[in-house]
């Protein structure tokens, strides 16, 4: 690599952690202050770096519409893609990738499970891509819902129809309620045989790049094959699942469990904020 642009970026890098001075930017690359002040105004000329009233440099506004542009052309599905190949072929249960759309969840993406036999209490069709389920009936929903702001989450409550799909299935809003709080306590959700009363499903929150859900991962069986308590048993692998999802979508969620069940050390991301 070019030094001028190894130098280049790496003040970037550096502003990334916040505004600097010229003296602290120079330092940063190991240069005079005339060399970092070259470097500086020409990425400032090109609006990657902006110079302050205080005389420090920050990241300039091109380099935040780059990156936007960059973000907006990752597809979730793509990304999330080989995690959900991998947490069926562990398993042999459906996964499914899915998006919240106003008040059900879009299926973006399945992975058929490995059973010699799905027999007629399987899920089948109702969880095919491009299919939607009623976000109130299922565990992908819950995950959704709950990381919704409180305006937008009281404003879909007030709206909300529950219809009684099978007997475990939610009945009213203030129920409701009290479920999503469970699910943002505990970060994961599960959906009791209340979409068909066929099948039992547990699912966790994919994180975005402002740290909130923008997908859900979830893990579906019949209730034949997998009660609510043995799916339990693979929430650390879903868990895990969705932070490797996450931080190669490019978010920020936090590394709880990558580390316990896997092995993975991720790098705690500095704020945004």
């Amino acid at each position: 690599m070019s030094q001028t642009v190894d130098r280049a970026l790496t003040i970037l890098a550096s502003l990334g952690e916040g505004p600097a001075s010229l003296e602290q930017a120079a330092a940063k690359i190991g240069v005079h202050k005339s060399t970092a002040l070259r470097l500086l105004r020409t990425l400032q000329e090109h609006g990657f770096v902006h110079r302050q009233s205080d005389q420090r440099y920050r990241l300039g506004g091109r380099l935040f519409a780059l990156a936007h542009q960059a973000l907006e052309g990752i597809d979730i599905r793509q990304v999330a893609a080989p995690y959900l190949a991998v947490l069926n072929e562990r398993y042999g249960h459906t996964v499914h990738l899915s998006v919240l759309e106003e008040d059900e969840v879009l299926y973006l993406d399945k992975v058929e499970a490995k059973y010699p036999d799905h027999g007629r209490s399987w899920l089948g069709e109702a969880s095919r891509i491009g299919k939607r389920a009623p976000a109130v009936a299922t565990a992908a929903g819950k995950v959704l819902l709950a990381d919704l702001p409180a305006e937008k989450l009281a404003a879909f409550l007030e709206g909300a129809d529950f219809p009684a799909r099978t007997p475990q299935s939610i009945r009213g809003p203030e129920d409701f309620r009290v479920e999503l709080a469970e699910v943002r306590r505990r970060g994961w959700a599960v959906d009791q045989a209340e979409y068909q009363e066929s099948v039992n499903c547990i699912a966790a929150p994919i994180a975005g790049t402002e740290g909130t859900a923008i997908a859900a991962c979830s893990i579906s069986a019949p209730v034949r094959i997998a009660s609510v308590t043995e799916l339990s048993k693979l929430l650390p692998e879903l868990l895990c699942t969705v932070e490797a999802i996450s931080l190669a979508y490019g978010g920020s969620p936090t590394p709880r469990w990558c580390e316990n069940r896997c092995g993975a050390k991720h790098e705690v991301r500095a704020s945004r904020t």
